[in-house]
C-alpha cells in the first residue's frame, strides 16, 4: 500500500489487520453446508493476471494443431466425477501472499488482494479506480502490475458494458467477436477521461487489458487494468468462444471445468488463489495469454543472467535464413499417421489404448542445446563435412531423403520423416535433431543411414549453441509437479498451455515486435523440439514392439493408439517428463473389434478408434 506523504480520503478502506488473514476464511470445502459455503465466500474474493509493458500483442493466432494436442491429457490426474456445481478440489487449496502487493482483485462489492484481505468497499466511479491505484502502489513482479475485474457488474459499475448483439444474428461467430471487442474498446475508453486528466497515459486501445502508465518525478507507474468478463473478446487461438470453451489462461477452461466459479467472491477467490500460485512457483504474474506467461518466466531469467553474467543470454531473434526450397508449412511437422490393422494385430486383443508422451514439449525443451547469435552458411562439401563429425552444430540442412522402399524399414511404422515417400526420394530441409535421428539405428527408430545417404549440400548453423531453456524447463517442471501432487488441476492445465502455447507463438515474428521482445522469435528451436518428440515417440514404439509383439495403428503428435491383448501394459513406469503414460483406454466389445477388421481405409481405421472411444475422429 501507498507510503508515501500523500494525503487523501479513501473510499471505504477497511483497516490492515493485526495479524495476518484474520478476516479472511477458509476456502469453501465441499463438505460444510450450503450456508457455510455462502458465508465463506462473501469475504474472500480474489484474482489477478498480467499482460506486458507494452501495447496489445498482435493476434495470438499461430498455433498449429499440434501446439493444441493435448499432452496434459489423464497423466497424474485421475477423471473427475464431480458435477459442474460442486466446488473444484482445487479451490480449497490455500491462497498465498505472494501476489499481494502486485496485483488487486474488484468485485461489484469490494476489493481484496490475491490473498483474500478486504481492502476497500466498492469502485464505482473512475475517480475511486484512480484513488485505489494511488494508495495501492501495486510494484510489477515479472509482468506489469495487474488490477482484476470479476464479474459483470464490477465493470458495469463503471459503465463498461456491451450489448454486441445475438450468435443467431450473425453467419461467423468472428463477426461478432470483432463487433464486440470494437464495442469495448469504445465503452471503456468513453470513461477514461478523469484518469487521462490525473495524469495517466493510454498505451494502446483499451479492451480486455487496460494498459495504463503515468509519470511520478522520474518514476513511471504502470498498471494493467483486466476485465475477466471480456476475455471472449481478446482474440486467441487458446481462447474460445462466449467465455465458456476452450482455454483462457489463468482464468481456465471451461471445457475442461477449470474455469473460475460461476459466483464473483468464490471467482475471485479462486483468482486470487490462482494468481499468488503463479508468482511463487512461476515467479511472474501471468500474462494475458499462456504463451505471453512462458515469454515472461524466460525473461525474467534473461534479467537475472544478465545481472549476474551467468548462463546464456539470448538477445536477438533467430529467424529461418533465407532458404531455397523452403517446406511448406512447418519445417518439422508433427507426426500424423494410421494404417489398417492386420489379422496378428487384432489376434487376442482386448483394449484399445493410447499413450501419450508426458509434457513432450516440455521435456524436449529442457534437454536440447539451441542454437543462437551468429549463423553461417555452408555450402557443398563443407555441408557435408559438417554434417559427418560426430555432433553437428545447431542449425538446419539441406538434405536428399531417400525414397523409403529401398529400406528395411518397419511397415507398421509411419516413414521416418513425414516429408518423406516410399517411392521416390524429396529434396527438403531438416533440422540437426533429424539429422541425427535419421543416422540411428533402425532398432532406435531411426533409418541406419550414412550422412552421404542425404547428399547434404547446404547448410545453415550456428556458431554458439546451449540448452538456453533448461532453467526455463526446470521452473516449469518443478512447478508442474507441485500441481500434480496437491491436485491442482487447473494449475496443472494452466502450465500445459504455457509451455505448449510459447513453443508454438516461436514461428510467428508479429507475435514478437517489440525490440525488447524480438528474441523469442525462434522459429529453428520450436522445429528442433518438434523434431525431438517424434524421434522419441518412434524409439519407443521400437521398443515396445520389441518387447510386447504389438505395434501402432495410429499416431497424432506425440501420442500413439494400440490394439493390445488382456495383462499387455505398454506405458512407461517412471514419472519423467517424455515418457510414455496411460492417456485413454477402453474394453474393446465384439461389434468394435469387428468394425477394425472390416476397416478397408485409414479413415475407416480413425473412425472406429473414435467410435471405440466415443470421441470425434480428430480427438
Amino acid at each position: 500500500m501507498s507510503r508515501n506523504n500523500d494525503q487523501f480520503t479513501l473510499f471505504d478502506v477497511e483497516p490492515e489487520p493485526d495479524t495476518e488473514h484474520t478476516d479472511v476464511p477458509a476456502a469453501p470445502d465441499a463438505s460444510t453446508s450450503g450456508e457455510s459455503n455462502r458465508v465463506d465466500a462473501d469475504a474472500t474474493d480474489h484474482n489477478h493476471t498480467d499482460t506486458h509493458a507494452t501495447t496489445d500483442p498482435a493476434p495470438d493466432n499461430t498455433g498449429t494443431k499440434a501446439d493444441t494436442a493435448s499432452d496434459e491429457t489423464s497423466d497424474d490426474t485421475p477423471p473427475s466425477t464431480e458435477s459442474a456445481d460442486d466446488p473444484k478440489p482445487w479451490e480449497s487449496l490455500p491462497a498465498g501472499t505472494d501476489a499481494d502487493g502486485h496485483a488487486l482483485i474488484v468485485t461489484a462489492e469490494a476489493t481484496y488482494s490475491p490473498s483474500g484481505a478486504r481492502l476497500t468497499g466498492p469502485v464505482d466511479t473512475i475517480d475511486k479506480l484512480d484513488k485505489l491505484i494511488h494508495w495501492a502502489a501495486l510494484t510489477p513482479h515479472g509482468l506489469t502490475a495487474q488490477v482484476w475485474f470479476v464479474g459483470i457488474d464490477s465493470c458495469a459499475r463503471l459503465g463498461w458494458t456491451i450489448d454486441p448483439g445475438s450468435e443467431d444474428d450473425v453467419d461467423d461467430l468472428e463477426q461478432l467477436r470483432q463487433r464486440a471487442a470494437a464495442d469495448l474498446t469504445q465503452a471503456v475508453a468513453a470513461t477514461l477521461p478523469p484518469l487521462i486528466a490525473a495524469g495517466w497515459e493510454l498505451r494502446g486501445d483499451p479492451g480486455f487489458v487496460v494498459h495504463l502508465k503515468r509519470q511520478i518525478g522520474k518514476a513511471t507507474q504502470m498498471v494493467d487494468l483486466i476485465l475477466e468478463p471480456y476475455v471472449w473478446t481478446y482474440w486467441n487461438k487458446d481462447f474460445g468462444w462466449g467465455n465458456r470453451v476452450g482455454d483462457m489462461g489463468i482464468l481456465g477452461s471451461p471445457t475442461a471445468g477449470t474455469y473460475l466459479p460461476d459466483d464473483d467472491l468464490p471467482a475471485a477467490r479462486e483468482l486470487g488463489r490462482r494468481l499468488a500460485w503463479s508468482a511463487k512457483h512461476l515467479g511472474t504474474l501471468p500474462g494475458p495469454t499462456p504463451a505471453r506467461t512462458g515469454a515472461a518466466i524466460l525473461d525474467k531469467i534473461r534479467r537475472e543472467r544478465t545481472q549476474s553474467g551467468k548462463g546464456i543470454v539470448v538477445t536477438a531473434a533467430g529467424p529461418v535464413p533465407p532458404i531455397d526450397g523452403a517446406p511448406r508449412g512447418d519445417l518439422e511437422p508433427a507426426a500424423g499417421w494410421s494404417r489398417m490393422p492386420d489379422d496378428d494385430d487384432l489376434d487376442g486383443v482386448t483394449r484399445l489404448v493410447t499413450i501419450d508422451q508426458r509434457a513432450a514439449y516440455l521435456a524436449s525443451a529442457g534437454m536440447l542445446a539451441f542454437g543462437y547469435g551468429r549463423v553461417r552458411n555452408l555450402i557443398g562439401a563443407d555441408a557435408a563435412a559438417a554434417a559427418a563429425v560426430d555432433k553437428p552444430a545447431f542449425g538446419i540442412w539441406r538434405v536428399t531423403l531417400p525414397a523409403a522402399g529401398q529400406y528395411a524399414l518397419p511397415d507398421k511404422l509411419p516413414l521416418p520423416h513425414p516429408a518423406m515417400l516410399h517411392d521416390q526420394p524429396v529434396r527438403t530441409w531438416i533440422t540437426t535433431v533429424s539429422l541425427e535421428g535419421l543416422c540411428a539405428p533402425i532398432a532406435d527408430g531411426g533409418m541406419g543411414l550414412d550422412i552421404d545417404d542425404l547428399d547434404v549440400t547446404d547448410a545453415w548453423v550456428y556458431e554458439e549453441q546451449g540448452r538456453a531453456l533448461d532453467k526455463w524447463a526446470k521452473i516449469l517442471r518443478e512447478a508442474r509437479t507441485v500441481a500434480v501432487e496437491t491436485g491442482d488441476v487447473a494449475m496443472k492445465r494452466f502450465l500445459g498451455a504455457c509451455y505448449k502455447g510459447y513453443v508454438g507463438r516461436m514461428v510467428n515474428p508479429d507475435m514478437w515486435t517489440a525490440s525488447r521482445m524480438q528474441h523469442h522469435h525462434q522459429p529453428l528451436w520450436r522445429a528442433a523440439i518438434m523434431a525431438h518428440c517424434r524421434w522419441r515417440g518412434r524409439r519407443v514404439a521400437m521398443r515396445i514392439a520389441r518387447e510386447t509383439g504389438r505395434w501402432p495403428i495410429r499416431t497424432m503428435t506425440d501420442s500413439w493408439v494400440y490394439l493390445l491383448g488382456e495383462g499387455q501394459d505398454i506405458a512407461d513406469d517412471s514419472a519423467a517428463l517424455g515418457k510414455m503414460t496411460l492417456e485413454k483406454q477402453v474394453e474393446l466389445t465384439d461389434e468394435m473389434i469387428l468394425a477394425f477388421a472390416a476397416a478397408e481405409t485409414t479413415h475407416e481405421v480413425r473412425l472406429a478408434i473414435a467410435a471405440a472411444y466415443g470421441t470425434d475422429e480428430g480427438e
